[in-house]
């Protein structure tokens, strides 16, 4: 009995396989927000982003206030007039991702780099609040 049952579902499995393999995506206009990796040193706190296929001149980084902006665009592909499209899945659209800063960055020492794909920011912690060692003095 178990692997008539296992059989049947094997089958619709092996179906929907297929059926997933043709389906177009139903996808609205705005590209996938970015992925982030983020981390903190002693000297800085540093955010890399993962935005493939993106130009530089489309990727902007602002600061408003203790808001910092990540936001962009990724223009559609354009198909050949003699192409006919299978399944695409590879929008084109805008992309925006806001972060609070912490008090500890200084706003005046952020630099952002941008390679292979990679959007690295780094912000660098005020002087004052970087930890320090005090030295005891013994009388």
């Amino acid at each position: 009995m178990y692997n008539l049952i296992r059989s049947k579902h094997a089958g619709r499995d092996l179906d929907r396989v297929f059926e997933d393999f043709f389906r177009f995506p139903t996808i609205g206009a705005e590209v996938g927000v970015p992925r982030v990796n983020i981390t903190e040193s002693p000297e800085m706190i540093k955010m890399t982003f993962e935005v493939p296929g993106i130009d530089k001149k489309d990727i902007k980084v602002s600061i408003n206030n203790d808001m910092l902006t990540v936001s962009g665009e990724r223009n559609a592909e354009v198909h050949e007039e003699n192409e006919s499209v299978i399944r695409t899945e590879i929008t084109g659209g805008s992309f925006s991702r806001s972060f609070t800063l912490p008090d500890t960055v200084d706003p005046d020492k952020i630099e952002a780099d941008y390679h292979n794909g990679m959007l690295v920011i780094r912000m660098a912690k005020r002087e004052n609040v970087k930890p320090r060692d005090i030295e005891i003095k013994v009388s």
